[in-house]
C-alpha cells in the first residue's frame, strides 16, 4: 500500500449491518484502517445473505470468542508465563465509513449508508 502499488483492498464479510458496518475475521479492522491511511480504496464483497438488516450497526454484533488458551503455545508447548491472560476474539467489525464499496450480488454500494443499504436490501 505504502508504494502505491494496491489500488483496491478486497475482504470477504460475515455479516454487514443496516448502516454498512461489517463483521469479518480479525485483522480485517486493521486492513481498513491501513488502506485509508495509504489513500487506498477498501471494498467488502458478499453474498446479499450476510447483510442483516435488522442490526442497525456494528456495535450491536456478538463478537465469538475463541479459547484464550490457543494462543498460550504452540504445538502443545506452552511459551506463555502462567497467570498471563489472553483475549481470543474471532471477528472484528469494521466502521461503515471507512468502506467505500460493497459489492454483492444485487449490485455495489458505494460509500454504504443507512439510505444506500435500504435502496439495496430494503428493511
Amino acid at each position: 500500500m505504502k508504494t502505491g502499488a494496491v489500488q483496491w483492498v478486497i475482504v470477504g464479510a460475515d455479516r454487514i449491518c443496516a448502516n454498512g458496518d461489517t463483521a469479518n475475521k480479525i485483522g480485517t479492522y486493521q486492513l481498513a484502517i491501513a488502506a485509508r491511511h495509504h489513500g487506498v480504496r477498501f471494498m467488502v464483497v458478499a453474498p446479499s445473505s450476510t447483510v442483516d438488516m435488522e442490526t442497525v450497526d456494528g456495535s450491536q454484533i456478538e463478537i465469538e470468542q475463541r479459547d484464550p488458551g490457543e494462543l498460550y503455545g504452540v504445538g502443545g508447548t506452552r511459551t506463555v508465563a502462567e497467570g498471563i491472560a489472553a483475549w481470543n476474539p474471532v471477528f472484528d467489525v469494521t466502521p461503515g465509513e471507512l468502506i467505500d464499496a460493497i459489492v454483492t450480488e444485487r449490485g455495489v454500494i458505494l460509500i454504504p449508508t443507512v439510505a444506500s443499504m435500504r435502496a439495496a436490501f430494503g428493511g
